[in-house]
């Protein structure tokens, strides 16, 4: 097909783009109309063949649609809204055009229900892995936007949803699984599965914990809450409490890590790709939380600890604390 096929293909797979944006794919550059009144915020992931992803367990569409979502993730974290994508894809030689439209086909399910407009991007060859690199720009109001530094002692710590599920579902398709493979029959170990592939990027909620100033701090969990932790309290000053008894530990994880003698509370805190929220609440904002839980749709939110002005940061399990554990790091 040829890159300038490639691109042509691409173009007529997307929906017509909304009016804001002026020039899109086909210019050397998109052009759009920024939001009156907003601050811009971007973001940039790339997804590595063999790093971030497997082909033996992720179909083309898992892919596409977790290059994407992890995107938004981002932007959600900051309390703002996405708006606009770019497509970078280094694709190895033998990749057939197929797989190329199951990885739209992904991508395409995130962009519509969190709003996103694919603008434009590039194709270029790969001698080696796949590689899927987005750029994602979101919108926020000035004092709306959430850095990780704004936590301060006495905050309440809150996550969204549950943890360790991806790494649990990792683990399972690690010892067991291939696109071939049945997926787990125990429906708790099948969801495991499912939010390694696909996590669900937690959009609506970011907004809103933003547009409503209800976090004084917020963090995605693309690399564990332990992380999350330690990053928005070492960028505020503090440091942090967190009950171990609190944690909500997805029951799919947690069985799978019992079942093999691993501490479900140390690698539910450790394993990475959950892309829930980690947010420090104010005491004065209480009230706005209820809120948001109201118009989160059905999104569990738990309380797990609370910043601290000892700068430690610790675990708390059977009346004794223990050091917080590292999080997934790259390098």
């Amino acid at each position: 097909m040829g890159e300038r096929g490639l691109i042509e293909h691409i173009r007529r797979r997307l929906p017509p783009p909304p009016p804001s944006l002026v020039v899109g794919i086909g210019d050397d550059a998109a052009v759009a109309v920024a939001e009156r009144g907003a601050l811009q915020v971007l973001t940039t992931d790339a997804l590595v063949e063999g790093v971030h992803f497997d082909r033996r367990f992720s179909t083309p569409a898992d892919i596409g649609y977790k290059a994407l979502a992890v995107n938004v993730s981002d932007i959600a974290a900051m309390g703002a809204e996405p708006r606009l994508a770019l497509l970078s894809l280094i694709l190895p030689p033998a990749l057939p055009l197929a797989d190329i439209d199951r990885l739209l086909d992904g991508l395409l399910d995130v962009a519509a229900r969190t709003g996103v407009t694919l603008a434009g991007g590039n194709v270029t060859r790969s001698p080696g892995p796949l590689v899927v690199d987005m750029t994602v720009v979101g919108s926020v109001r000035p004092r709306r936007i959430l850095p990780r530094r704004g936590g301060r002692p006495g905050d309440s710590l809150y996550v969204s949803g549950t943890i360790g599920a991806a790494a649990a579902g990792l683990g399972w398709l690690t010892e067991h699984g291939t696109l071939g493979s049945e997926l787990p029959e125990d429906p708790e170990m099948a969801d495991c599965v499912a939010r390694h592939r696909r996590p669900e990027p937690r959009a609506r909620l970011g907004a809103l914990l933003g547009r409503t100033r209800t976090a004084s701090a917020c963090m995605d969990l693309s690399d564990g809450l332990a992380d999350a932790v330690r990053q928005i309290a070492e960028s505020s000053g503090v440091g942090a409490r967190v009950a171990a008894e609190a944690l909500p530990i997805h029951r799919g994880a947690a069985g799978w890590f019992g079942q093999r003698g691993v501490d479900a509370v140390l690698a539910s805190l450790s394993g990475g790709d959950d892309y829930e929220l980690l947010f420090a609440l104010p005491n004065r904002a209480r009230g706005r939380l209820r809120l948001v839980e109201r118009q989160a749709r059905g999104v569990q939110l738990t309380r797990i600890g609370e910043l601290t002005k000892d700068k430690g940061l610790v675990v708390e399990r059977d009346g004794a604390g223990e050091p917080l554990p590292p999080g997934f790091v790259h390098f």
